[in-house]
């Protein structure tokens, strides 16, 4: 590639001034030959004018000044860009060296977004999730959410957040599982090209949004009203299902739960997710037991 494309990376950030830091200095260290400038909004939280700087790889600090919450942080940067293409970068999380550089490569002149791999750091362990594949397809969206798809992996072509593509859908309840959305909505238009080399480290300790289980379980429902389709994939029903009778376990809402774990079993009688639901909502084992020691293998419910 001659001509590389400039890049505007959006990094969202509430509450976490260190590694906000951490996340910033993996995106300026990366090699890469074209322009490329930073834009880290913060959400409900005071701007840190010192993260701004000029030069080279500008960085510009903002506030979110749309919906509240990470999809409205994420579109006050697309937004404030002006580049051709634009990548998501969460505040926890890391780009390895080499990322940007492959990807963009990837990318192609056909793609309108791109993904990598990911390494998972949950308390100190580390795990490698790969796709074991080049092209994404709607299809495989649908079987599976695909977790090493991680939204700090997502390269955008500017013109198509801006276009038929969208932006991130900012009325997902509590900014969950808009990453998704956005996956199932861009393959739905054409295949996600990808990377399958673990470029981003992504850190699975101290999420905001781990134990929120009421916002967990909407924004699943949400999901469902959004692509009826997934209903249409035992694999993909049934784990979802799974997922929202996991989560009224953890809320101690035991009929709903095996209600929830019931359904899952209907579409796939193998699916893992209702048995977990159904020895949580009998009090065997605590979901959040479940997440922890999946976690640790670099796996989630």
């Amino acid at each position: 590639m001659t001509d590389w494309p400039s890049v505007g990376i959006v990094i969202p950030t509430h509450n976490r001034p260190q590694q906000v830091r951490a996340a910033l200095r993996s995106v300026l260290t990366q090699f890469y030959p074209g322009d490329v400038e930073v834009v880290v909004v913060f959400d409900r939280a005071k701007v840190d004018e010192s993260l701004a700087s000029d030069g080279e790889r500008p960085v510009r600090v903002v506030k979110n000044e749309r919906t509240p919450g990470l999809a409205g942080a994420r579109n006050t940067g697309i937004t404030a860009l002006d580049t051709d293409l634009v990548a998501f970068l969460d505040d926890d999380d890391e780009w390895l060296p080499g990322k940007l550089a492959a990807q963009v490569a990837a990318l192609g002149t056909e793609a309108e977004l791109c993904t990598t791999a990911i390494e998972v750091d949950y308390r100190g362990r580390r795990n490698s999730r790969l796709a074991q594949r080049t092209m994404v397809r709607h299809g495989d969206l649908l079987r599976s959410r695909m977790m090493m798809l991680h939204s700090s992996t997502f390269l955008f072509r500017r013109s198509a957040l801006l276009g038929g593509l969208g932006l991130v859908a900012e009325d997902a309840p509590g900014s969950q599982n808009e990453d998704w959305d956005m996956l199932l909505r861009a393959s739905r238009r054409r295949p996600i090209a990808h990377v399958d080399v673990p470029y981003a480290l992504v850190n699975w300790a101290g999420s905001h949004f781990e134990t929120r289980w009421d916002t967990k379980i909407s924004s699943l429902r949400w999901i469902l009203d959004r692509h009826p389709e997934i209903h249409g994939s035992p694999e993909g029903a049934a784990r979802v299902y799974g997922q929202i009778a996991c989560w009224h376990a953890a809320t101690g809402d035991r009929k709903e739960a095996l209600r929830w774990a019931l359904r899952a079993t209907k579409a796939n009688p193998s699916e893992p997710r209702a048995a977990v639901a159904a020895a949580a909502a009998a009090g065997i084992v605590g979901v959040p037991t479940v997440m922890a020691a999946l976690h640790r293998r670099g796996r989630g419910i």
